[in-house]
């Protein structure tokens, strides 16, 4: 799913940058498959807390598992819903260029927390200390830069390019947000220090 999820994220930024219908439509078909494995994953976390009846160790594994693939889940939602701004603009680019280059950028950094992502999960051993997947300070900036620039007076693209532009900027934020979840989730798993008592300064 995390792979999935990171193509995704590659596909979406190439979508926003480009205007690109065919990679906008690639992020839907990966959402369709990251969603089916989301639906198997329940499934199959459901039959173990059932049937086996984990304790320690094996069952916080298994509370992971669900609470990493809901995120994955969150983040192919919120993906899609870019795609879907992409191709509702086309053949136009979805804003205006210097907006674009904005949340192009806020994309990027998102392919590279969705790698951070398929890196901890996959990691045999993690360092309890330290935060797995830090938020990248460029996608909060840049979205309040973007919710600070649709709200000025002399904003001249109009409200439903004003709403269209925070819709794209909060969906890539959640996204980012759902990615540094995982990254305590995995630190949960291996450490069981709970989600609560981290934070991003460790």
């Amino acid at each position: 799913m995390a792979q999935l999820a990171h193509e995704a994220a590659e596909r979406a930024a190439v979508a926003i940058e480009n205007a690109d219908l065919t990679a906008a439509y690639e992020v839907f078909a990966l959402e369709e498959q990251i969603q089916a494995e989301h639906a198997r994953c329940e499934d199959r976390s459901v039959i173990l807390l059932a049937l086996e009846a984990p304790v320690a160790r094996d069952l916080r594994n298994v509370v992971t598992a669900i609470q990493i693939a809901e995120d994955l889940s969150g983040i192919a939602g919120g993906l899609s819903r870019v795609a879907d701004g992409v191709v509702r603009k086309f053949p136009d680019p979805v804003a205006p260029a210097a907006i674009t280059r904005q949340l192009s950028a806020m994309a990027a950094a998102l392919v590279g927390l969705t790698g951070a992502a398929i890196a901890v999960i996959t990691a045999q051993q993690v360092q309890p200390d330290t935060t797995l997947i830090p938020p990248d300070p460029a996608v909060d900036r840049i979205h309040q830069q973007l919710l600070r620039a649709v709200a000025e007076p002399d904003w001249e693209y109009g409200n439903a390019m004003a709403v269209e532009t925070a819709l794209l900027a909060h969906h890539f934020e959640r996204c980012a947000a759902h990615c540094v979840r995982i990254g305590r989730l995995i630190r949960f798993f291996h450490t069981g220090v709970p989600l609560s008592a981290q934070t991003d300064e460790e």
